[in-house]
């Protein structure tokens, strides 16, 4: 599944190719991208609606907290996107902001095309997108197509895409805004506004152990199975290093080498150990060959040459080096 690097690249992408375009057209080739995993019974209207709701909207910029995206909308592509204020004299006071939102999941990807480029069998949804100045000259703007197609591919069908609104974010100060359905997603360590302490204090009062709690959304996202192993390999921390006794600094030094592990893998696009994760132009990351544990199992440490071990952990497979990573005392954890 993609994580926050491979999500932060694909944004970058949408930023290039998408943002202040205006949505000419939608067309919704398999109505169940429109819902989730967990609910896949779709209202006969509902593509018509979503298509609606997104038609003659400007794509105002390109947001992103852990492995979430979301595209604010703006009618108006002379004026760039504004949360609603606060005031009384806010006209749009009662109307919140929507945005289009996303969720990638195992397979989701996002291609830029031409009308002409063959059309992918596991296409599941295009838009049609405008210059965003639509009085322009119809040559290209900015180095883009005048207009050009955003298609969503995906394999498996556990990505989804939705209209919603904007909320008020309750993780970071300022007056940032985030769609609805990931309001309870914490912030992720790339974003502006994270706070580190506050995160390692949180996860310090947590009864579990350290790998999960790193993979707890409502903690600290974008974290994923990935970059967990790589960054407590990194800090020379055992995953199963119970949250309430490993101490303050050691859980620090996780995060902040969580935080660099995944700059490291943002600045060579990310993991991709298949065609099912690639940029909106078709190219794969390939931070995999970068990879110090995860997926490594029984070959030599980079660092000792002591072999890598797997275990289990929360149900997920983990990834250590038993020198490194000296494993914990036992410890009651809940």
């Amino acid at each position: 599944m993609p994580e926050l690097p491979e999500v932060e690249s694909v944004r970058r992408g949408l930023e290039t190719w998408a943002r202040g375009r205006r949505v000419a057209r939608v067309r919704v080739l398999e109505p169940r991208i429109l819902g989730t995993t967990s609910q896949r019974v779709i209202a006969p209207g509902a593509a018509a609606d979503f298509a609606e709701l997104l038609a003659g909207h400007v794509l105002a910029s390109v947001e992103r907290r852990g492995k979430f995206l979301w595209l604010p909308l703006d009618t108006h592509a002379a004026t760039p996107w504004q949360p609603w204020a606060r005031t009384a004299d806010d006209r749009d006071l009662r109307t919140p902001p929507l945005a289009l939102s996303v969720h990638l999941g195992m397979s989701g990807q996002f291609r830029v095309h031409t009308a002409a480029d063959p059309l992918h069998r596991h296409t599941r949804a295009i838009l049609d997108l405008d210059p965003a100045d639509v009085d322009s000259d119809p040559a290209d703007v900015d180095g883009r197509p005048a207009a050009s197609e955003l298609r969503f591919v995906d394999q498996r069908i556990f990505g989804h895409l939705g209209v919603e609104p904007l909320v008020p974010d309750r993780w970071t100060a300022g007056d940032r805004y985030v769609p609805a359905s990931a309001a309870h997603i914490a912030a992720d360590p790339l974003e502006p506004g994270f706070d580190a302490e506050a995160v390692a204090r949180r996860i310090q009062r947590k009864r579990t152990v350290l790998k999960a709690a790193l993979l707890d959304q409502t903690t600290v996202s974008g974290i994923g199975n990935i970059y967990a192993d790589e960054a407590l390999f990194a800090a020379g921390v055992h995953p199963l290093a119970p949250t309430r006794t490993t101490r303050i600094s050691r859980i620090r030094a996780v995060l902040a080498e969580s935080a660099a592990v995944m700059r490291a893998a943002l600045a060579q696009g990310g993991t991709s150990f298949d065609s099912l994760y690639v940029h909106v132009n078709g190219e794969s990351g390939y931070f995999a060959r970068s990879l110090q544990v995860y997926g490594r199992t029984g070959e030599p440490c980079r660092r000792c040459g002591t072999p890598i071990t797997r275990l289990v952990v929360g149900g997920r497979s983990s990834h250590v080096c038993p020198a490194c990573q000296r494993t914990p005392r036992p410890s009651r954890i809940s």
